[in-house]
């Protein structure tokens, strides 16, 4: 069966199984859904069984499967954008000129825009002039995860497929089948996105150092607080899943007990980000995170 080493959406790996069973592939789709779910995947291998000779689920010996396995298939394209800005209309062109030309070892030709809603106006104008007369052997695959930046007429010549971020059942079983050591707060930051679970794999420690932190808040004085935070002040690329850590550990708790100060906490690292987003100073910013959220907790200094 097709799509049986991915995760998720199990719902769209039966839609496409059944249009590749059926000889029901259409001319043009969008693959929409939030980053890091494996969408670019599914494109990858739709497409693989799509130009396979043998029609026979990715059959992995005729021609097009070993090129196709081997970044060599020359029916198979993956436009993405050069700057990661952008997708400019001479990449389009070039998919164009591309298209034109007959297929060489498959029956069909297969281009994938990864990142489409990164396209320019010009580049989906440009775009589009190829979804309203497609040749009969292309299909083409937009993925993409805002749909809103997408011309109206690009989206209504496309079939829309939509996808779920994973269940964190599922970031789990990834997890598990990957030896990656993961908690019940690191499965909550990553929101259904593998590709955040492959980014955060190597920090578990630093993570469970975070719970440290904020466990006995209202029985630590603030200088062992800033003491056990030295982490944070040597962790300025990764801050923001840093702060997005403490305030699911806060949600948490304010699940539990609908005490206000965990409120006040996540309007404190809300302010936070908001002050580290307009360069504020660093150490400054983190000194005070602390030192507020640390008040929160220690209700006799507040009424000092």
């Amino acid at each position: 069966m097709s799509f049986i080493n991915i995760i998720g959406n199990e719902n769209i790996k039966r839609l496409l199984n059944s249009s590749l069973e059926t000889n029901n592939v259409v001319h043009s789709y969008m693959f929409v859904g939030p980053d890091g779910i494996g969408k670019k995947l599914f494109a990858t291998n739709f497409s693989k069984n799509i130009l396979c000779e043998n029609k026979s689920d990715s059959c992995d010996s005729c021609n097009s499967c070993i090129r196709f396995n081997t970044n060599n298939h020359p029916d198979f394209m993956i436009i993405d954008s050069e700057d990661g800005k952008s997708i400019k209309i001479n990449q389009i062109r070039l998919l164009q000129e591309k298209i034109a030309e007959k297929p060489i070892i498959s029956s069909h030709k297969v281009y994938i825009i990864n990142n489409s809603d990164l396209m320019t106006t010009e580049a989906q104008n440009c775009l589009l002039k190829t979804l309203e007369e497609p040749p009969e052997y292309a299909i083409i695959i937009l993925i993409l995860s805002n749909e809103n930046k997408l011309l109206n007429t690009i989206k209504s010549r496309c079939t829309k497929i939509s996808f779920n971020k994973l269940t964190n059942d599922e970031l789990t079983q990834f997890a598990n089948q990957n030896n990656i050591q993961i908690n019940s707060n690191i499965l909550d930051l990553c929101n259904g996105s593998i590709s955040k679970l492959i980014s955060l794999k190597d920090y578990t420690e630093l993570y469970n150092s975070l719970d440290l932190i904020v466990s006995n808040l209202n029985n630590k004085d603030i200088v062992d607080v800033w003491n056990e935070s030295e982490i944070l002040y040597k962790s300025k690329d990764n801050i923001l899943n840093l702060l997005d850590y403490f305030n699911i550990i806060f949600m948490k708790k304010l699940r539990h007990t609908y005490d206000n100060k965990y409120i006040n906490a996540i309007k404190i690292i809300e302010t936070t980000k908001n002050r580290l987003s307009s360069n504020a100073n660093y150490d400054m910013c983190i000194d005070n995170l602390l030192l507020k959220i640390w008040e929160e907790f220690h209700e006799d200094y507040n009424r000092r």
